[in-house]
Formats: C-alpha cells, sequence, structure tokens
C-alpha cells in the first residue's frame, strides 16, 4: 500500500474552508479533478456519518465516492474513509482507503495538508494524485477568487 500527501495554502480561514470541505454547497464548488460539474453532494457530518459524491468529467465520465467519517474536529481535522463506488481508479475497486485533512491557521488563511493513504498500487497513488491535486486547486482559485482571508 501507498499514499500521497499534498499541502495547500488557501485565502479563507479554517473554518470556511472546513464547511467547503463538509456541506453539500462546499463541495459542488471544488470536487472533482476538472471543471466538471458535481452531480450529487450528501453529507452527515458526525463521527460514522456518511458522505456520498458523484460527478462528472469534462470527458463525460461519472464517477461516484463514499465513505464514513471517523474523525470530526471542526475547524482543524477530517478523517473519512473512501470507497470508490462508480468507475475510479481500477485498483481500488472493492477496496477502502482513508483521507485526512488537517487545515491550520496562517497569516494568509488555511494552510490545508490533504493526506490519501492505504492505496493499493503506485499507478493508483500517481492517479488519485492527479485528481486530487485538480479539485485541490479548484478550492485554492475559488477562495482566492473569493477575496481573502476574511472571506
Amino acid at each position: 500500500m501507498t499514499s500521497l500527501t499534498l499541502v495547500r495554502r488557501i485565502a479563507a480561514r479554517p473554518s470556511i474552508v472546513f464547511d467547503a470541505l463538509t456541506t453539500p454547497d462546499g463541495i459542488a464548488l471544488w470536487w472533482g479533478p476538472d471543471d466538471g460539474p458535481v452531480l450529487l453532494a450528501e453529507t452527515e457530518l458526525r463521527v460514522g456519518g456518511r458522505f456520498r459524491v458523484r460527478f462528472r468529467m469534462l470527458d463525460g465520465s461519472e464517477h461516484e465516492s463514499s465513505g464514513e467519517y471517523i474523525e470530526v474536529v471542526k475547524p482543524s481535522r477530517l478523517v473519512m474513509t473512501w470507497r470508490w463506488i462508480h468507475e475510479g481508479e481500477p485498483d481500488e475497486a472493492g477496496q477502502e482507503s482513508r483521507v485526512e485533512i488537517d487545515l491550520r491557521p496562517v497569516d494568509t488563511g488555511s494552510e490545508l495538508t490533504f493526506t490519501h493513504s492505504r492505496l493499493q498500487t503506485e499507478a493508483s497513488r500517481a492517479s488519485h494524485e492527479d485528481g486530487w491535486n485538480g479539485a485541490i486547486d479548484k478550492l485554492v482559485r475559488h477562495f482566492a477568487a473569493s477575496g481573502g482571508p476574511e472571506t
């Protein structure tokens, strides 16, 4: 098994970023590796609660993932299981991995540390890294366009 870690600075306070990570309206702003739409976002934000997100990529393919929240510490930490339930990375079919997101305040807003672990292969890690980079870049761009850390 393998993992990836991404770190980004986001021009919004941790509480605002946390909401974008955990609410259906927030998820619709950034989920998915390209500019395709989020078709469905459901969250039950509590330990033991579930999430489900379906998105369409610009090539027309649709992908859906789901999982369970393991840790919910607003506004600083979110841990959840991750499973593809439609399409996604073939090496992960039927497998469950883990996503950990830590937010800490910095002078420009937040520093996000995103770790996706328990991935099955290096090819899967590389594919998820590309996808998460695209998604997190959209999140960064959204808050950059919104005007800064007081947003």
